[in-house]
């Protein structure tokens, strides 16, 4: 039988040449979403505990350029790739403990934010100036993720990662967002540098405005932290008091530290006592004020009268008022107080947390979470309920503001204490749940940003570490170690005078979230008309 070229052609059909092309084309595709997810994670290193702050420009040096002229879809999948990157690293503490879900989907959802944020730098890419249009998008970006689901989860914000930061004075300019915005800009600012640099074609205006723009991006930040250096400082304004931050630690890390509550008590007990006696032997000077940590004492002492009895003893033998931890029912309610108690009166004041954590201190959506795990609504059995009111104690004459734990990410949380006449800060914690990972570091330094924003002393006592003191211009001058028992004690400078940070209060988020409204409409505008022409 005689086999024809056509037939071995129609059984046997080579392969097609093209094949490796449209491998490498594919591959060529997904390089900008690879780069977006590397660029996220480049954030997360500029973040504590590491001092690579300034790692922050190039990582959206390179973000703005994988966005640049990109559709709007694109821009969501870049956006979300950096968020991913950025997020899920940053976030890990969350699942130290209950495991991988909640910290992915955590992730997950707050990458969200970012995806609609790169949709909109995608946007206004090609807008004049777009450098200042994305980075009041990506203020804007997380001025709602500081507000929704479940009233917002600001962790994470650009500002946060610059404790150590050039840039840092401009948190007492303008609070969190204007010090975000400023980092933002910069890192645009220098992917529109490096674009005019490598374009070869011949320089047109467009290029010349373009990278004055750039210059500009990159230039005004410095420039406006270095004028705004003046409004940082650590000088006493009205005298000194001596601080006692008492960190008693726990006898176990995890979650299981909650079944150990009576310990808890007893070990930041022993340690005030013992720091009473090295006053008492000249080794320490005697504090005006003590502060204990979030969940010092997570046995009611207002219910318990051996609990009562622990802390009486221990006020009495440092003769000094202590800002106490405390988990206390009140009828029927759960709440988290800070218990201010006299030597001589006992408990004369409270203040009950007032931005309490979803999934941590209460259970949005409960019926659905149980009906996906039955172990996630048994670690949060009962709701706590929220305060209403802004702590201020006054001890031994000085107003002290409480910011309890989580509160401290949120900036109406911190700053209504200064205005209702907080002269210096203190933000008991209690990271014993997240055993050593990052999370003590990260809220360290969120205490650091707010020091240098209210221009206030911060202390931040824990119950496992690292509790510090933290000076007005946002330098740590003690600190312990983590799961250890340890006291600091320090004079502090006392201050009343107020940033424009604090006097502006809300209206410079909201002015960059105007200035991003208007730089979207007028893209959305622009591609609206090009249309129609078309």
């Amino acid at each position: 039988m005689t086999v024809t070229a056509t037939s071995v052609g129609e059984s046997d059909p080579m392969p097609p040449q093209t094949a490796p092309g449209a491998w490498r084309r594919r591959l060529v595709r997904l390089v900008p979403f690879a780069a977006a997810a590397l660029s996220g994670l480049l954030l997360y290193v500029s973040f504590p505990p590491r001092t690579l702050w300034w790692l922050a420009l190039p990582a959206f040096a390179v973000f703005g350029g994988l966005l640049r002229g990109r559709s709007w879809k694109a821009g969501l999948g870049i956006g979300y790739l950096f968020g991913l990157g950025f997020l899920l690293p940053l976030l890990v503490w969350t699942g130290v403990e209950v495991g991988p879900g909640p910290w992915i989907a955590l992730a997950v959802i707050e990458a969200a934010f970012v995806a609609l944020v790169g949709a909109g730098v995608a946007a206004v890419s090609k807008l004049p100036g777009s450098p200042v249009w994305a980075a009041a998008l990506w203020t804007a970006g997380e001025a709602a993720r500081a507000r929704v689901p479940f009233s917002g989860f600001p962790w994470g914000r650009i500002a946060f990662g610059q404790a150590d930061g050039v840039f840092l004075p401009l948190a007492a300019l303008g609070g969190t967002p204007v010090l975000g915005f400023a980092v933002v800009l910069c890192g645009f600012g220098l992917y529109e540098i490096v674009r005019v640099v490598l374009d070869t074609r011949p320089t047109t205006t467009v290029r010349r405005v373009a990278a004055a723009v750039g210059a500009l991006s990159v230039a005004a930040p410095l420039v406006a932290a270095a004028a705004a250096r003046p409004l940082v400082s650590d000088t006493a304004e009205d005298g000194t008091a001596t601080v006692a931050v008492v960190q008693g630690n726990v006898p176990r890390l995890g979650l299981d530290f909650n079944s150990q509550r009576r310990a808890v008590l007893d070990y930041h007990a022993r340690e005030t006592e013992r720091l009473a006696a090295a006053v008492d032997a000249g080794e320490a000077e005697r504090p005006d004020i003590v502060l204990w940590p979030e969940n010092s004492s997570d046995i009611d002492p207002f219910a318990n009268a051996d609990a009562r009895a622990v802390i009486d003893r221990a006020a009495q033998a440092i003769g000094a008022p202590i800002s106490v931890g405390a988990v206390v029912g009140k009828d029927g309610n759960l709440l988290n107080e800070q218990v201010l108690w006299d030597p001589d009166k006992g408990p004369v004041d409270i203040y009950d947390k007032r931005q309490i954590q979803p999934f941590g201190e209460y259970l949005p959506l409960r019926s659905l979470v149980g009906a996906i795990n039955d172990e996630w609504t048994s670690m949060v059995r009962q709701d706590f309920s929220r305060g209403t009111e802004p702590g201020v104690f006054t001890m031994a004459g000085t107003g002290v503001g409480l910011v309890t734990c989580y509160e401290a990410a949120f900036d109406w949380a911190v700053r209504d204490t200064v205005t209702d006449g907080a002269r210096l800060i203190s933000v008991p914690s209690n990271n014993a749940t997240f055993g050593r990972s990052e999370m003590t570091y990260q809220q360290l330094a969120m205490s650091r940003v707010r020091a240098v924003e209210h221009s206030r002393t911060v202390t931040v006592p824990v119950t496992s570490g690292v509790s510090a003191i933290i000076m007005p211009d946002g330098k740590v001058s003690r600190r312990t170690g983590m799961f250890v028992a340890d006291s600091l004690v320090q004079d502090v400078p006392l201050r009343s005078s107020l940033t424009p940070a604090t006097r502006l209060g809300i209206l410079p988020e909201i002015a960059l979230v105007l200035v991003a409204v208007g730089g979207l409409g007028w893209a959305l505008g622009s591609g609206v008309r090009g249309r129609a022409r078309r």
